[in-house]
């Protein structure tokens, strides 16, 4: 056990213990010890072993913990109990109260001293923060996760990792978030920590950052690893992400129907679990396939639904994100006038520290609309502010698409050389997607 307190406290608490039971050194010692040896443990003068201290436990009725460590073992079970218990309210889409009780948890985990509890609210307020869109907030409390399982194995430490990432991510930083996942993989692969859960978790959360940055054979590879972990690993919820997030890299490759079933199996985990945010998710990615396959009247009512759920649980960020897809499948049926009713309303919950490339499909979507209504100064405003954007994430292909987007309006409006600068740009992001940023892929993990 390595929490335990200083042998001079241990003495105290042993000696106290004793009088209390009216017990003598050699009662307390016998058979296994002598009465000098509690003599010089009570005198704080030798630290004790723990079998030492089980026994001396067993003489004086107390549990090990008790004597170690000043406490009752009964308090972090209730403790764990009701982080279970806050772990499902955010589950099923209270993040605020959720973050309420996590609040309360880890006030008390800290008196007690219980540094696997602390780190247990720590995360818990992290999803929380992240599901609120508060992403300063939500890359603090999972920093404070990892300082507390900072002498913990890699395995126990990525839960914390991955949500540092991902608020990076969801924030604009995609190299950074890539850069943190990456070297995890990297020490658990190379240095044989083939811990399943620790290695599916941050394979299924790569994927988004590498599809942004349009790294798309590498998403692709981390989608196979991921699958081929599923089969050992036991947590649904788990399981659920992994399929979500894989169906975004088989439909790149052009496998719709398979990306479809990935996301059936997600939806039906998900409701299995009452996970109603990820759920919503689920239908959200949905969607992303239906409107990529064409099948617009399908994508709108899966994005719709999506929407509404994640309204409902107060996810602001997703809320928001949902709704520039779905803005970009009613523009494409026609409905232009609603789909940027819907641009305007969400653009004050994005920016560039806070959902920066959804803030630039936002961005490039109203700018594809005001040229449709030939108003060539507000498209040219918005392309402008979505390039900044996609600059600053990193967002490859997105940026060379933008490009050509930029570039095709200047060339209309006669400004023939500042057209082929916004192409050369774009050329140069698209020459070899992803490969001015990232370093050597991670290490295969032992499959």
């Amino acid at each position: 056990m390595s929490e335990r307190d200083d042998p001079e406290t241990i003495g105290r608490r042993v000696q106290q213990l004793r009088a209390e039971r009216g017990l003598t050194q050699r009662q307390l010692a016998e058979p296994a010890y002598t009465p000098a040896y509690i003599s010089t443990l009570e005198a704080g003068r030798v630290r004790a072993s723990d079998d030492a201290l089980r026994h001396i436990a067993g003489r004086l009725g107390v549990a090990f913990e008790e004597l170690a460590v000043g406490r009752s073992p009964h308090l972090a079970t209730d403790l764990r109990l009701r982080l279970t218990e806050a772990q499902r309210t955010l589950a099923t889409g209270e993040a605020k109260e959720a973050a309420v009780q996590y609040a309360a948890l880890l006030t008390e985990a800290e008196a007690q001293g219980l540094p696997a509890e602390q780190a247990a609210a720590l995360l818990g307020l992290g999803e929380c923060a992240l599901e609120t869109g508060d992403l300063v907030e939500a890359r603090e409390y999972f920093e404070r996760a990892e300082e507390v399982t900072a002498r913990e194995p890699l395995p126990v430490r990525v839960p914390a990792l991955r949500g540092r990432a991902v608020a990076h991510y969801l924030a604009g930083e995609l190299r950074y978030a890539v850069y943190l996942l990456e070297s995890a993989l990297d020490e658990l692969n190379r240095g044989g920590l083939h811990d399943p859960d620790a290695l599916l978790l941050l394979y299924a959360s790569i994927i988004g950052p590498y599809m942004d940055m349009g790294a798309h054979a590498r998403a692709a590879q981390a989608a196979e690893f991921a699958l081929a972990l599923a089969p050992q690993v036991e947590d649904p919820a788990l399981l659920a992400r992994m399929h979500r997030s894989v169906a975004r890299t088989l439909l790149a490759e052009g496998r719709v129907a398979e990306a479809d079933a990935s996301l059936a199996k997600a939806a039906e985990l998900y409701r299995q679990l009452q996970l109603r945010t990820e759920l919503a998710n689920c239908h959200w990615m949905r969607g992303y396939v239906y409107a990529q396959d064409g099948e617009l009247d399908r994508a709108e009512e899966e994005l719709r639904e999506a929407l509404a759920m994640l309204s409902a649980t107060r996810a602001a960020l997703y809320s928001s994100q949902v709704a520039v897809e779905l803005a970009d499948v009613l523009h494409r049926r026609g409905k232009s006038a609603q789909a940027a009713e819907l641009l305007e309303g969400v653009l004050g919950d994005l920016s560039s520290e806070r959902g920066a490339v959804h803030s630039a499909a936002a961005h490039r979507l109203l700018g594809i609309i005001a040229e449709d209504a030939r108003d060539t100064d507000a498209a040219e405003e918005h392309y402008v502010r979505a390039l900044s954007l996609l600059e600053r994430a990193g967002a490859a292909g997105d940026l060379a698409d933008l490009c050509r987007l930029l570039g095709d309006l200047l060339r209309r409006t006669g400004r023939v050389e500042a057209a082929l600068d916004a192409y050369r740009t774009g050329l140069g992001h698209r020459t070899a997607p992803g490969t001015t940023t990232l370093g050597p892929a991670p290490a295969q993990p032992p499959l």
